[in-house]
Parts: structure tokens; C-alpha cells; sequence
């Protein structure tokens, strides 16, 4: 069994959680969003994120306005929708009941073999 592919696919799992609760905190720029995921050691390249902030844009989770730039071509900042903040909710839900069995499980001391 190849761990990288088993590590990759719980990372992908969790990506659209961790960026909608970027975005959430406050209007947030695309490379922002990359160095906050790179603090949290959750690596997260550019090529990925922008197919996924336009997939979340055409769902109506996220909104998003330019601003000028005073050194290149204007920016775009997103925010979250009411539909995507609703959406943000339930994500968030999920994720505490996954994170809570996962601990329940994990954090379970062994069994004896000899009972």
C-alpha cells in the first residue's frame, strides 16, 4: 500500500474546510491563503487553489471583489456568501464529529490479548 497516496487523499479531503476557514476570518487574496496553508504546515499549491476558489465562486459560496494593485495587475479578494458561510457551518459540524471518533478511537488504550 503506498502512504503518500493514502496521505494525499486525507489532505484532499480536508483542503475546502481549511480554506473557507481562511476566507471566513476576513476578505483573503489567493497567495495569502497559500502562505497561511504553509504556516499550518498544510501545504497547498497555487495550481490547486485557484480551481477550487473558482469551483466555490460558481456554487455561490464565495464572492469576490478587485482591488487595485500598486505594483502589478489588480487583485482578487474572496469572501464567503450567506449560502457559503450556511455551508461553512455544516462542513464545520462534520468536521468535529469526525475529529471526535477519530480521537475516541485513537486515544483508546489497547486490550489486553490475554482476557
Amino acid at each position: 500500500m503506498n502512504i503518500e497516496n493514502t496521505q494525499s487523499q486525507m489532505r484532499k479531503g480536508i483542503l475546502e474546510f481549511c480554506i473557507l476557514s481562511i476566507i471566513r476570518r476576513g476578505e483573503a487574496y489567493p497567495s495569502d491563503i497559500v502562505e497561511e496553508m504553509k504556516v499550518a504546515n498544510l501545504q497547498i499549491l497555487e495550481g490547486t487553489l485557484y480551481p477550487l476558489l473558482t469551483r466555490l465562486k460558481n456554487a455561490d459560496m464565495l464572492t469576490y471583489r478587485w482591488v487595485e494593485s500598486t505594483s502589478g495587475p489588480p487583485r482578487k479578494y474572496f469572501s464567503l456568501t450567506e449560502k457559503g458561510e450556511n455551508f461553512y457551518k455544516e462542513l464545520e459540524q462534520t468536521w468535529n464529529e469526525l475529529s471526535n471518533g477519530v480521537n475516541t478511537l485513537t486515544n483508546k488504550p489497547n486490550q489486553s490479548s490475554n482476557q
